[in-house]
């Protein structure tokens, strides 16, 4: 559910043709998915659409350049995911 919202978000916001297959781990900056001002707009989507706060210290590859890491990363902060 969550690598979905993200993958919708990529396509309706930075022009990802829709029938792009990554994997669960591909990095979305080493692909050319999204770039610096992305992450930024990315963090600002995954906030509003659920109802998270991303720390500066959070920003990091880890939690934000894979469908993998944002899934893991938006679940911890989700205590219903717990």
């Amino acid at each position: 559910m969550i690598s979905e919202k993200v993958f919708r978000f990529f396509v309706d916001n930075f022009m990802v043709d829709p029938s792009i297959r990554l994997n669960d781990s591909d990095s979305f900056l080493e692909n050319g998915i999204i770039d610096s001002t992305g992450i930024l707009e990315l963090i600002s989507f995954l906030e509003v659409t659920f109802n998270i706060k991303i720390g500066d210290h959070e920003i990091i590859p880890e939690n934000l350049d894979s469908f993998r890491g944002i899934e893991k990363f938006v679940k911890s902060k989700i205590p219903t995911f717990i």
